[in-house]
């Protein structure tokens, strides 16, 4: 059996570096990160550049994602009932909370973010879609964690790593964290994965009560959480909006 093509894995290596933030990434920087050689990460570059996967900026002459690849992931996504379900409620729910609205899957060792809906307000951000959140320290992981085994078996095979003084990496606080959250129906994350950012999240299921996903609300500290503690007003929005996209996937109690 054929084994893997080396310059397609080199390729992906390129693509999953430039997706990792948001800023734009130079030739030497793309290399160096990679322990590629400049020639070849230029050609490789090149290629990816032509068929519209990467877009180099004129003035810089730094690279980042380019629409081709956002195009190509969106037809996926587009396909994906559990976001096109969710597409009316993540945007109810942004409107309402007046703060960023994530929807994610688990996926591989961490959280998928297959929708993002901007706060609404004119302040810069930038399209999550696609990046990988952590399981053990954002909203929506708790969430996963709390009702999905294969969620809580991928901590085991990876330990979990710290982020900030908040975080939890012990794995009996997380368990004690996942029994809490089922308990409320709901997950809090408080500057345990980014400092100054507070999350709020409810689980999704399908018509089998199967959990498929969680939508949250993210924000600054300030704004989510009041004396302390995640505003309650927040905590009601987010399980409604959960609770709707659930009845759209079939599920008949919830």
């Amino acid at each position: 059996m054929p084994g893997p093509i080396q310059s397609l894995e080199r390729a992906a290596a390129i693509l999953r570096l430039l997706a990792g933030g948001e800023r734009r990434l130079g030739l030497s920087e793309v290399s160096a990160s990679l322990g590629l050689a400049k020639g070849t990460t230029h050609g490789i570059l090149r290629t990816l550049q032509q068929e519209g996967f990467v877009e180099q900026d004129q003035e810089s002459g730094k690279y980042q994602l380019g629409a081709e690849l956002l195009r190509l992931g969106q037809s996926y996504l587009d396909v994906h009932e559990l976001r096109a379900r969710a597409l009316v409620w993540a945007d109810d729910l942004a409107r309402a909370s007046g703060e960023t609205v994530y929807l994610g899957v688990l996926h591989q060792h961490g959280v998928l973010i297959v929708h993002h809906v901007f706060r609404p307000d004119d302040t810069r951000q930038v399209l999550e879609v696609g990046s990988m959140h952590p399981l053990h320290s954002t909203a929506l992981g708790k969430v996963l964690l709390a009702h999905d085994p294969v969620a809580r078996g991928e901590l085991d095979e990876n330990p979990p790593e710290s982020f900030t003084a908040q975080t939890l990496t012990d794995l009996a606080d997380i368990d004690a964290e996942c029994a809490l959250t089922r308990e409320r129906g709901w997950s809090a994350a408080v500057e345990e994965t980014w400092e100054g950012t507070a999350s709020i999240g409810a689980l999704i299921q399908d018509r089998r009560r199967n959990p498929v996903g969680a939508v949250c609300v993210t924000g600054p500290v300030e704004r989510v959480c009041e004396a302390g503690v995640v505003r309650q007003d927040l905590v009601v929005s987010v399980r409604e909006a959960a609770r709707a996209i659930s009845r759209d996937l079939g599920a008949s109690r919830y």
